[in-house]
């Protein structure tokens, strides 16, 4: 059974029918809501659906879970699936499921299906995240909603009694949480970089030379700024190992709890190697585009024109040609190499390595 007749219930409708249940949808106005839902699924009132299905699915927001209190004598032991998430983390002091459950004393309440959007359960799994969080204090309960969800094609994790609820509800409000971090970190070592590179190369020439450099700005500063926000957070990414290790030689042991910082620097190493390879790839992307520049063939043309009118044949360096093959093919493989460790760092290869195997990579 689905109660609510919104965009989520619509496409939880839709995936269930595909799967090769019997779906009964409960609405307050099913004679204009049937049409949005799949012909196999019947389109009927909210007390009669909670008669005819064992399994409810809640779809309706938390505001609206009092208007079903008509309907207790009919839900008793039912399992009711609360579906629901909140507009902000932690916008309620009790969960919405410990809320529904307070509710319905005599129904099992089970949080699950939340962190699935409606898009992945009407195009299929493949095109989302495969895990369905699910919490209860009902084992049996639990257990039958995991298989309702590997029979839709999802991957059910169980994440313990309903307390776990509140937190389940919190994940989908979360904007890459371990990322905040790194990110500040690579933008303020950007900055740092930039603004001794904008003074090096524009600001110093043209106070001591009256020469105007801007043009370097956009392209020039910029790339010459990013690999050195590269290499400092790849040595980022192994330094706190380093440190734990000599915490742990210090203190002679590896049971010891780390300070919080550096646990915190540990946990976020993924994240910060991650960023490391973004700023090398842009480095390879604006090194690149260098000779494409306007600048760039302007001072190729005054270098040929002053090349000429001094009468030179030739100005090839041996010395500066050789350093430039090195340099480009030592970056080349050096890139190669960092690319291999972000590769490695994904969850689906990571997964597919033992530990011997990713510790040789490293």
């Amino acid at each position: 059974g689905v109660l609510g007749s919104g965009d989520f219930a619509r496409s939880l409708a839709v995936r269930l029918v595909r799967s090769g249940f019997r779906v009964v949808v409960g609405s307050r106005n099913p004679k204009r809501k049937a049409s949005l839902f799949p012909a196999a699924a019947e389109v009927t009132f909210q007390a009669e659906a909670a008669k005819k299905a064992d399994v409810i699915f809640v779809a309706i927001f938390r505001e609206h879970y009092s208007t079903l209190c008509d309907l207790a004598d009919v839900l008793v032991g039912k399992i009711l699936v609360d579906v629901s998430n909140n507009t902000e983390i932690n916008h309620h002091k009790e969960s919405n499921a410990e809320y529904l459950a307070s509710l319905f004393p005599a129904c099992t309440v089970v949080k699950a299906f939340n962190v699935v959007s409606a898009w992945t359960l009407q195009s299929g799994a493949k095109d989302g995240n495969k895990q369905v969080l699910i919490c209860s204090n009902n084992q049996e309960a639990k257990r039958t909603i995991a298989e309702i969800a590997q029979v839709m094609g999802f991957t059910p994790v169980d994440m313990g009694c309903m307390s776990s609820a509140c937190e389940i509800e919190n994940i989908p409000l979360r904007l890459l949480p371990a990322w905040k971090i790194p990110t500040f970190l690579a933008l303020g070592l950007f900055l740092c970089f930039f603004t001794y590179n904008l003074i090096r190369q524009v600001i110093h020439p043209y106070i001591r030379e009256q020469k105007n450099k801007l043009y370097k700005i956009p392209i020039e500063v910029v790339n010459t700024t990013l690999p050195c926000v590269s290499y400092v957070m790849l040595s980022l990414v192994y330094l706190p190992g380093v440190l734990a290790a000599c915490s742990q030689l210090y203190y002679g042991t590896k049971y010891r709890r780390f300070p919080d910082w550096l646990d915190q620097w540990l946990q976020h190493r993924k994240q910060i190697g991650l960023l490391s390879f973004f700023c090398a790839a842009l480095h390879a992307v604006y090194s690149l585009c260098l000779p494409m520049r306007r600048s760039h063939r302007y001072l190729l043309i005054e270098t040929a024109v002053k090349q000429a009118m001094e009468k030179k044949m030739t100005v090839w360096v041996e010395e500066e040609v050789w350093r430039m093959e090195i340099y480009i093919s030592v970056g080349i493989i050096a890139l190669g190499l960092l690319s291999l460790l972000a590769i490695t760092s994904l969850p689906s290869i990571a997964n597919s390595l033992n530990w011997r195997e990713f510790s040789f990579i490293q």
